[in-house]
């Protein structure tokens, strides 16, 4: 849809709060969103200026747009959320490991049973959780068969079965780890009182526990049960011991939930802290998909809501790194700068750091973990897989960065028998390029890099990769071509997108097993030739190395050039706004002084 057919549409559209959803023109579904004020929402999309590709690829799709009133803007975000989990649209931000976690349930029956469940059902019964480890919740469940009696048989413990003693104990009634309901020994009033204990276990609330227990063995011992008192005092011991493990800030805090964010690309992992009673009974860290690149808050704003209610929890505060566009009321949201809630929010930053770090080595290869071996297997691997003349004891790959559409620079990183020889690496200011010109900027550094290699009689390498396409590819061919090494080496092009190899020459691509050991060491090559490439920009950056074509205009200023830049990204979008937009930016004068540098033949 062109902003052109989108302004004869506006004034249709409701001022009201509510959703709106983008269809393309199959009719699919390819993002919902909330708003406010569902015209000025829609509008910004199609009149401000997109600096997203993502976005902009979104807008050029959209062929229909349909909305949906409602009272609130809280009851935008319930509807929002309810079809982003039904329809999964493409553009929507998405929890990547939605999957079924266990609960436990308190089984709705006479002498209700607790027991672990990954079936959630309509029948009655009450469910805790879901909880994010199996086996914490195996753990409480035998910490509460150790400390509270409840029955663990499957009998149908009906009033009139128990009238007509169908039942007998058993030997978990010898043990004390049940008071026998089955033969009516124990009335439903007091095993109410255990199930009690045990939501209150379940819910890190030790505190009413503690003080039963307490209650409870002064009461046996002042009777002269003190078998009984000793066997309290047992479970009351184990419970605090229980609490001192579990409690890892202030107890008189409260109930809380802490949340975290660590955004990289398109994808943001957010970590989630359950804190009641001062104890931190669950955590949980979800990977989001991001296809707008939406920013912390964006993603936090979405990923609390969705997690607090996948978890059931309904803590009155949330604690967050940043400010969130989604207030319930109820909820408090709080921005901690020190404090045992700051420690906290530090302890979940530490933890989605941590899930980042074990994802990275889940992804990648690191051959510099394996036996020689194991390093050779995987070249020759590699080898196969790309039918290499030779095995690829030297790897090479090339990748192009720039900043705002300015300031090229390259890198290149190079592999040894499958491990980064990071004393080869090389970076290359661009000399003979002017402007941003991917093809000619990659022809420039491999011309560069294997002129120098032939010239000091160095070792070639036996595989070239060249992060990006056909063009890239096709540059660094004709210097290739130019330097008469063809034959000598393979040169492959790196799709950014698909994973996909590029053969000079193919019309087909080749895409390799996405788990084959082959694909992770080209993943761990381009993620180490991004990083070193991303690195260098950053250092040049930072020591004023790069100059722009402002920099040579008399009369402006760095202050000057800075805001020019930062507003309109690039030197050429300078160049070609209009005098009256610079003016209302940085002055009359000076956008003169600019305006007559890109416009000499209007004097």
């Amino acid at each position: 849809m062109t902003a052109d057919t989108f302004q004869k549409i506006a004034p249709t559209i409701p001022l009201a709060p509510g959703i709106y959803k983008y269809f393309d023109a199959g009719g699919q579904l390819l993002y919902v969103g909330k708003a406010k004020s569902l015209r000025k929402r829609v509008s910004s999309y199609f009149i401000k200026t997109l600096t997203s590709y993502k976005t902009y690829e979104l807008v050029q799709r959209i062929e229909r747009i349909e909305f949906t009133i409602v009272d609130s803007e809280q009851d935008a975000f319930l509807l929002e959320n309810a079809l982003i989990k039904q329809f999964k649209p493409k553009y929507n931000i998405n929890l990547k490991d939605d999957k079924t976690y266990p609960y436990i349930i308190f089984k709705n029956e006479h002498f209700p049973r607790v027991f672990l469940t990954r079936r959630k059902i309509a029948d009655g019964s009450e469910y805790l959780g879901p909880f994010t480890s199996v086996g914490k919740v195996r753990e409480l469940i035998e910490f509460i068969r150790l400390n509270v009696p409840l029955r663990t048989c499957k009998l149908n413990l009906t009033p009139q079965n128990i009238e007509k003693g169908k039942f007998k104990v058993c030997l978990e009634y010898h043990l004390g780890n049940c008071k026998g309901p089955c033969e009516g020994l124990q009335n439903p009033e007091d095993y109410a009182e255990g199930l009690r204990q045990a939501r209150n276990l379940l819910k890190g609330n030790l505190t009413p526990v503690v003080q039963y227990f307490r209650k409870e063995m002064q009461t046996q011992a002042e009777a002269l049960r003190f078998e009984q008192a000793e066997s309290t005092r047992k479970k009351l011991e184990h419970l605090l011991q229980y609490q001192a493990k579990s409690t890892i800030v202030n107890e008189r805090m409260g109930d809380a939930d802490v949340f975290s964010i660590l955004k990289e690309g398109n994808q943001a992992y957010v970590n989630y802290l359950m804190v009641r009673g001062g104890t931190i009974i669950q955590t949980q860290t979800s990977t989001f998909e991001t296809p707008l690149e939406e920013d912390q808050s964006e993603v936090l704003s979405y990923a609390v809501p969705r997690m607090r209610d996948d978890f059931a929890s309904d803590a009155p505060e949330v604690i967050v790194p940043c400010a969130l566009d989604w207030a319930p009321e109820g909820v408090t949201i709080t921005l901690p700068k020190a404090g045992d809630k700051k420690k906290l929010l530090d302890l979940s930053e530490k933890n989605v750091n941590y899930f980042r770090e074990e994802l990275q080595k889940k992804k990648m290869l690191h051959l510099e973990d394996k036996t020689d071996t194991e390093k050779r297997e995987v070249l020759y691997q590699l080898q196969e897989d790309l039918h290499l003349p030779a095995l690829p004891d030297h790897i090479e790959c090339f990748d192009n960065s720039n900043f705002q559409g300015s300031f090229p620079v390259s890198a290149m990183v190079c592999f040894k028998n499958g491990v980064a020889s990071k004393k080869d690496y090389r970076h290359f200011n661009v000399k003979t390029v002017t402007g941003i010109n991917d093809f000619a900027t990659m022809k420039e550094v491999v011309h560069r890099r294997y002129a120098r290699l032939t010239r000091e009689e160095q070792p070639l390498p036996q595989l070239v990769i060249i992060d990006g396409g056909k063009g890239q590819l096709g540059a660094a061919m004709e210097a290739i071509r130019e330097l008469d090494l063809v034959g000598k080496m393979t040169l492959v092009g790196l799709a950014k997108n698909e994973e996909e190899l590029f053969f000079p020459g193919d019309t087909e691509s080749l895409k390799l097993p996405w788990d084959s050991e082959s694909l992770r060491l080209i993943r761990r090559i381009r993620d180490e030739v991004h990083r070193f490439g991303i690195t260098f920009h950053r250092d040049q950056r930072s020591k004023g190395v790069f100059k722009s074509e402002l920099d040579g205009i008399k009369g402006v200023g760095k202050a000057t050039v800075d805001l020019l830049l930062k507003t309109y990204k690039s030197v050429k979008k300078v160049g070609s706004a209009p005098e009256g937009d610079l003016a209302s930016l940085i002055g009359p004068a000076k956008a003169a002084i600019v305006y007559r540098h890109f416009h000499p033949s209007d004097e």
